[in-house]
């Protein structure tokens, strides 16, 4: 059949637009690869080509209030091998072998392992400098030394629970350094060079360097003079009374920032890997509850003051050593009672008949709002890991005896850090605060300030009025009352004892006490709380005045002048019982001779170093107060000596 011209012209057209469609088509494709995504290729085919040695960043430090470095890094670097460039596996494996003590076996595995690059991991990771050089002098092509760091805690178990941890990665895996793991980190910097198919390195293709970029420092509110102190006394404990465990903590009550925190059992944060987790998963002061016991009696006081319940001068209470409530028996911690007093004497004397007497004017809807209000039963907020919450009576379960023995802080759970906001809030002022330890992050570079914590008023719970008498009547109770041991001379200390029996199973423990001490100072203006509890003290009667007391007394009678509070005379003078240790003044011995020491000395040792016969130096100063016993050091020299030291 005859195709007429006007039909080849047709299909001759088609063919002719269809192809300049094809061509338009690739046309229009290429040019968008090439103008448009060819830097994206190129930069695509260069990462088939290349090779990262990675750079770890700097973990940001952590560091005390005044700037102490309590977690910082050291330089620890790492080995990297690029398998397609060993040239000798055999010959390298047996000298890497030697070098970083592994079999060579192991060694060659890793050199002729088909990845583009390998990590010599452990025995290449995280080596000291010398180790590296010893690989660097190998010469050996293809492997490579990278910069890397680990994590160093310059005071070992100090602080530790607080700190927590990194990991091998340096990763937070604990405290502080898990729950700020973001912002201290950092992001990772690597060397970049070029290789062909078979790893070799591709000639004319500069290496490519992006510097790691080190995490940010964070300063915290812990203050390393009070910390110190609170360790030393908390190690003192552990040697005294071998306990099941101690609790520390030391807050600023006007803003809630955390000046000191530990707790016993503690550990090394290096060497987390040969401690058993249930001691450092637990950072007592946050994570633990138990029965309060009489710290507790300052809330019932507080809700009392406040709703005009009670006044401590002139209402009166009869104590004969117990109390009955709904068929229930509760006795007074002294057998036999307090006798006649007034509320006053009720605080001083700790006396639970006396408080669920205020426990029963308040009735249960105030005292447990209150109890809420004052932040039991509900987590401070603190930035640490694990806190607990503590356990309060359902509005169903309170009854009379329910009220009673909440009064007086039995049958109620809260933890440590519940108690030392609630109690600052009960003193300072009567406004409650969220505790808190991390101050400022700071630029690891430039050390500029990137952000601040600022204190946080949760709420007001009692008024000013109320707060001056709480610090009043707690004050009495360190001079007149059970937490005689507390007492600092020149320093106006606060505070209330408490003893709670453990419970087990449902069941009160034997002869197996937590006892704790809340103390604050000075009592007119106070700039610390301190809190102290003992888990089943051994060797000793477990009352929170006879072992926790003394504790916060030696706490505070250190750091107050540290943190730069004076001492004063307007204290009220303690009362002595029988079974306290006066103290006694320190006489000026300077200038005396040895024969003259012995007339001075009857209620205090003598302890005397150095050469001479003509007292030059003595510790503690003249007029210090000291308590019975308590030893004198003094330093011989020679009379002309002490003359030069009484000119100056």
């Amino acid at each position: 059949m005859r195709v007429s011209n006007v039909t080849v012209r047709k299909r001759l057209a088609l063919t002719l637009l269809f192809g300049l469609i094809i061509f338009l088509v690739i046309d229009i494709r290429l040019g968008y690869v090439q103008f448009f995504l060819g830097n994206t290729l190129t930069s695509g085919a260069k990462d088939l080509w290349s090779r990262n040695i990675p750079f770890e960043p700097e973990r940001g430090e952590i560091l005390d209030r005044n700037g102490v470095k309590l977690a910082t890094n050291m330089s620890a670097p790492s080995i990297y091998v690029v398998p397609r460039q060993i040239e000798n596996p055999g010959e390298a494996a047996k000298q890497l072998a030697s070098v970083l003590n592994m079999s060579e076996e192991k060694a060659y595995g890793h050199l002729t392992n088909k990845v583009s690059i390998e990590r010599i991991n452990p025995e290449g990771r995280k080596i000291t400098h010398d180790k590296a050089n010893e690989v660097r002098n190998l010469n050996i092509k293809g492997v490579y030394i990278a910069e890397d760091s680990i994590r160093y805690y310059p005071y070992g178990s100090y602080l530790s629970h607080v700190l927590g941890f990194a990991g091998i990665d340096n990763q937070g895996l604990l405290g502080l350094e898990a729950y700020y793991d973001e912002q201290l980190k950092g992001e990772k910097g690597y060397v970049k060079f070029f290789s062909d198919a078979k790893g070799q390195r591709m000639p004319g293709e500069a290496d490519d360097y992006t510097a790691p970029v080190d995490g940010n420092n964070l300063k915290l509110t812990i203050d390393s003079k009070v910390q110190t102190i609170v360790e030393r006394e908390l190690d003192n404990v552990q040697a005294t009374y071998n306990p099941d465990g101690i609790i520390a903590v030391a807050m600023n009550p006007n803003n809630g920032e955390i000046l000191a925190m530990s707790s016993r059992p503690d550990f090394d944060p290096a060497e987390f890997q040969d401690v058993d987790p249930t001691v450092y998963n637990r950072n007592l002061p946050v994570w633990s509850t138990y029965e309060p016991g009489s710290t507790f009696k300052i809330i019932t006081l507080a809700a009392a003051l406040e709703e005009q319940k009670v006044d401590l001068e002139k209402d009166e209470f009869n104590d004969d050593g117990s109390v009955e409530v709904d068929g229930a028996n509760l006795r007074c911690w002294k057998r036999g009672g307090h006798g006649h007093q007034t509320f006053l004497e009720v605080v001083q004397n700790s006396c639970n008949p006396g408080f669920v007497e205020l426990g029963q004017r308040l009735g249960e809807e105030k005292l447990f709002q209150y109890i809420k209000d004052f932040g039991f039963g509900q987590k401070t907020g603190i930035d640490l890991q694990g806190e607990g919450t503590g356990i309060m009576f359902r509005p169903e379960q309170v009854g009379p005896v329910e009220l009673a023995t909440t009064a007086f802080g039995q049958g109620v759970s809260v933890t440590p850090i519940q108690q030392v906001a609630a109690v600052s809030a009960a003193i300072n002022g009567g406004v409650l605060y969220t505790p808190y330890i991390a101050k400022e992050w700071v630029d690891p570079v430039t050390n500029e300030v990137i952000s601040r914590q600022t204190p946080e008023a949760k709420r007001r719970v009692i008024s000013e009025e109320t707060s001056k008498e709480i610090r009043h009547a707690l004050e009495s109770v360190v001079a007149l009352g059970t937490g005689g041991n507390a007492f600092v001379d020149g320093y106006r200390v606060g505070g209330k004892t408490g003893t709670a029996q453990k419970v087990k199973d449902g069941k009160y423990m034997e002869n197996n006490h937590i006892v704790s001490f809340i103390g604050f100072a000075p009592a007119d203006d106070p700039q610390i709380v301190v809190y102290v509890a003992v888990d089943n003290p051994k060797g000793t009667v477990q009352f929170g005045g006879t072992v926790a007391a003394p504790i916060v007394g030696n706490i505070m009678r250190d750091v107050l002048p540290e943190i730069g509070v004076e001492p004063r005379e307007d204290q009220i003078e303690k009362e002595y019982k029988w079974l306290d240790t006066k103290l006694v003044e320190v006489p000026n011995v300077i200038g005396m001779t040895k024969p003259e020491l012995t007339q001075q000395f009857v209620n205090l040792k003598l302890d005397g170093s150095g050469e001479g016969d003509v007292v030059v130096q003595q510790s503690p100063s003249e007029g210090s107060k000291v308590k019975e016993g308590s030893t004198v050091r003094v330093y011989f020299g020679e009379e002309k000596e002490s003359i030069k030291q009484d000119e100056e």
